[in-house]
């Protein structure tokens, strides 16, 4: 039996608004998602019909379905939020894949060209930076056909359509990767200044997500890509905080309306504080990660710019007078975390700081002795 989370922990994933949703208010994340979708129905010469699904899925919707095998890294509940034996929080928006192709092939039952789009809100466990949210938003795009058979050359041309719709003029690189849900898979990373960033995976679609569509793997055959649509708009925007996109300053909500450059509002100093903890032994920076965004909440979290594990050290290795010091307990490891506190729009003064510290502490330390700094 995986750890579950709380009703509480669920109430607050499933009221953070999509911003990938129209219905939800306007948001430049939809103007991205848009600009792909139109490139791809103009050069397929198809629709592109979008599905939207229940983020909350099986187990097997989530990973046995879409070919994870059952000792999978990501199955770990390091990663996933469990619901109860059976359910999670989706970890990506490919589990509603199948059930967009059966509704796209009942829509147009005589088409042998099929292609969906399935946007969403995804939950994970992660770390806290200014790259990583617990709940990013993916787009799955798929294309099936019925006849000639979509191989690697048009995976490549799906690429380029998908590439140049989110940063045009943009160069990319594709690297082999491996997918439970694809075969000939790729990563695929753009050039921002002079660093390669990952912005996409895809691959051709695995038989067996095409036969959990209700489609033949003799007969059809696909394209698969997932892409987060976070990064997406962080490149092409040139935001480099994440937690701008749901800011609900005046100066930056204004900017989320439109693809047009961002103008940095303003050049707030961060403040560090670093934290020595007890933890249980297999603690991950991703469960750390997810206890502070549980303890801290929207409002608070948006001032914390990141949570970085600096070092570790097994408790026993640690000397006497730093056991007694963090009240390390048997089975517990020490973590040195670096916090960066900066608010993305305003300055947090020492005993703002101060208070985020403990709030942060209290959250992550489990031995016996407590250090304040208010």
């Amino acid at each position: 039996m995986h750890p579950v989370i709380t009703q509480t922990q669920l109430t607050r994933a499933l009221s953070l608004r999509d911003l990938s949703d129209p219905a939800q208010g306007v948001h430049a994340m939809q103007l991205v998602a848009a600009a792909v979708t139109d490139a791809l129905q103009e050069a397929w010469g198809i629709p592109v019909q979008v599905c939207r699904a229940d983020p909350v899925v099986t187990i097997h919707d989530n990973y046995t379905l879409l070919g994870y095998a059952p000792d999978a890294p990501a199955r770990e509940a390091r990663y996933t939020r469990y619901l109860d034996e059976r359910r999670l929080l989706r970890t990506h928006t490919s589990p509603a894949v199948p059930g967009a192709l059966r509704e796209a092939a009942l829509a147009r039952p005589h088409a042998t060209d099929l292609a969906v789009a399935c946007p969403g809100l995804v939950y994970r466990r992660d770390v806290v930076d200014r790259l990583h949210v617990g709940e990013p938003h993916q787009l799955d795009l798929w294309r099936v056909r019925s006849g000639p058979r979509l191989d690697r050359g048009d995976l490549e041309q799906m690429i380029e359509l998908v590439v140049s719709a989110v940063l045009p003029g943009s160069s990319h690189r594709t690297i082999a990767a491996d997918h439970p849900y694809t075969d000939d898979g790729l990563e695929v990373e753009v050039l921002v200044g002079e660093q390669w960033v990952e912005l996409l995976e895809c691959g051709l679609a695995g038989g067996h997500v095409l036969r959990a569509g209700g489609l033949d793997p003799k007969r059809w055959s696909g394209l698969a890509l997932g892409l987060g649509l976070d990064r997406a708009l962080m490149l092409r925007k040139g935001i480099a905080d994440i937690r701008l996109l749901r800011s609900d300053d005046p100066r930056v909500a204004a900017q989320m309306q439109t693809l047009d450059r961002y103008q940095q509002v303003s050049a707030m100093p961060a403040t560090r504080r670093d934290l020595s903890i007890a933890v249980a032994a297999d603690v991950s920076a991703e469960e750390l990660g997810d206890r502070v965004r549980d303890s801290l909440g929207p409002a608070a979290l948006e001032s914390v710019e990141e949570v970085a594990v600096v070092s570790e050290t097994p408790g026993e290795r640690l000397p006497l007078a730093a056991i007694e010091r963090i009240g390390l307990l048997p089975g517990q490891k020490n973590v040195l975390l670096r916090l960066v506190l900066r608010h993305p729009t305003r300055t947090l003064t020492a005993a703002q700081a101060n208070r985020l510290r403990d709030r942060v502490y209290a959250a992550v330390h489990e031995g016996s002795a407590h250090q304040w700094a208010s």
